[in-house]
């Protein structure tokens, strides 16, 4: 069956979909305060008939705008051949993201780059099932050269080479048939964002954090400020429920100034965050620094990497030492390839990478990335976590499966993409039967008034 013409690329369909999540305030913080978690959904499919699955998260309003942007690669995708992309992932990564006339309007960062991450996302859910393996195990199986052959270095020489690359790869390969078995015993850590929304009431916060302390989770992430006074008085009453002997992580989303910043973690200080999240611009490397360096005699790390845009801004990060947990997005930067780069960075500058989720189609895509960091590169999952946000699983084929705050391996072939054909009809915008009747009931604008 795997001929040429078989593996040839003879469609490429995009989808916007969107979920009501601001009815409830799920997912809001300090900066996003009404979200409607959605994605742009890409389905690519080859001549035997297999189909790839892959998006890229949004917040509601402008999905549409990424939606033409992938139809606006399209043609650089459709009439390739898979196996060809494959065997040199690097030179066709490249020729998406510098495209000599699309790349303007980038180059690989903004709308562009997140269309690029959704294509490459559903070329990876592809390959992992033409060779019947999760994508967490295909990249472990991987040989080195092969994993260096899919990363683009280009603007990377000055931190890392494709040869140390290469000697990290290979250093990663003792023990990891033994690291493999404990994750497919043991599962992946993770921590959780659910109990920690800023729209949420006081009660709903409670209820959630006790929630997920009985389901073995050990470490809560809250969203913080807004305003001072409400964010010590949230900590005070999720420390009360998780005690001192669980991390606590915090969050502000971008909305500070550098000293602002600073000063503010200063009050939270006695609640023992292990880090803060996004204090400043996620564009200011200097800023993280200041903080990080401010902040690191209480204690407090820096988190931050869900909006980078791409991995030359995570180098300057990685360089600077700006920040002391990096979080790749698998949607923000683009795709599994570009991803690849930041974690061989992190690993040869000794910070950890610790995965932004949460989102549509993030949880099941992240935890494919930090199980094969941890089975073929850094060895380890000490004081890492993958992010769990226990929303829109529902909506998936093969959801992440969480136990006792542990991501379960997947194990079925593919990158857990797939959204379930029922939940597509239902939540496209603006067209889909659960969006038609938000409409008539007048919970929602339909902007088909509009035109």
């Amino acid at each position: 069956m795997s001929t040429v013409e078989n593996l040839k690329i003879i469609s490429l369909d995009v989808k916007d979909l969107r979920f009501p999540t601001s009815l409830q305030s799920d997912g809001s913080d300090a900066m996003h305060t009404d979200p409607d978690y959605s994605c742009a959904y890409v389905t690519i499919k080859i001549a035997t008939g297999l189909e790839g699955y892959g998006l890229t998260f949004t917040l509601g309003r402008g999905t549409d705008i990424v939606v033409q942007a992938i139809n606006s690669l399209k043609p650089l995708v459709v009439g390739q051949v898979v196996s060809d992309i494959y065997k040199d992932f690097a030179s066709f990564w490249r020729s998406i993201t510098s495209e000599s006339q699309l790349r303007w309007i980038g180059p690989e960062k903004g709308v562009t780059h997140l269309a690029t991450a959704a294509i490459i996302n559903a070329l990876w859910d592809l390959w992992a099932k033409l060779l019947k393996k999760p994508v967490w195990q295909l990249l472990a199986d991987l040989e080195p050269e092969q994993i260096v052959s899919c990363i683009d270095f280009r603007y990377l020489s000055n931190v890392i080479t494709k040869d140390e690359a290469l000697h990290l790869l290979t250093q990663g390969k003792f023990g990891k048939e033994q690291r493999m078995n404990i994750l497919l015993e043991k599962g992946y850590p993770c921590y959780t964002t659910q109990a920690g929304w800023l729209g949420y009431s006081d009660e709903k916060i409670k209820m959630l954090a006790q929630k997920y302390l009985d389901l073995g989770f050990n470490a809560f992430k809250l969203k913080v400020g807004r305003n001072l006074k409400e964010d010590i008085k949230r900590l005070q009453l999720v420390r009360n429920i998780i005690g001192w002997d669980k991390t606590l992580m915090v969050d502000a989303n971008q909305v500070w100034e550098v000293q602002e910043a600073i000063d503010w973690m200063k009050f939270l200080a006695p609640f023992k965050p292990l880090w803060i999240e996004e204090p400043t611009s996620p564009d200011d490397v200097l800023g993280h620094a200041q903080i990080a360096k401010a902040l690191n005699p209480l204690g407090i790390g820096v988190a931050t990497g869900e909006m980078c845009c791409n991995r030359v801004l995570f180098k300057q990060f990685l360089q600077a030492d700006a920040l002391q947990y990096c979080q790749i997005d698998s949607a923000r930067i683009g795709g599994i390839n570009e991803i690849l780069a930041v974690y061989l960075m992190a690993k040869k500058l000794g910070v950890k990478v610790c995965p932004h989720a949460g989102g549509v189609g993030l949880c099941e895509m992240v935890q494919h990335l930090q199980m094969w960091d941890y089975v073929a590169l850094s060895g380890t999952s000490e004081g890492k976590w993958v992010e769990f946000v226990d929303q829109q699983h529902e909506h998936f084929l093969h959801p992440a499966i969480v136990e006792n705050a542990h991501y379960r391996a997947p194990r079925v072939p593919g990158y857990s993409t797939e959204i379930k054909p029922e939940a597509v009809k239902a939540y496209e915008y603006p067209n889909g039967s659960e969006w038609e009747d938000m409409f008539s009931k007048g919970i929602f604008h339909d902007p088909r008034k509009d035109k």
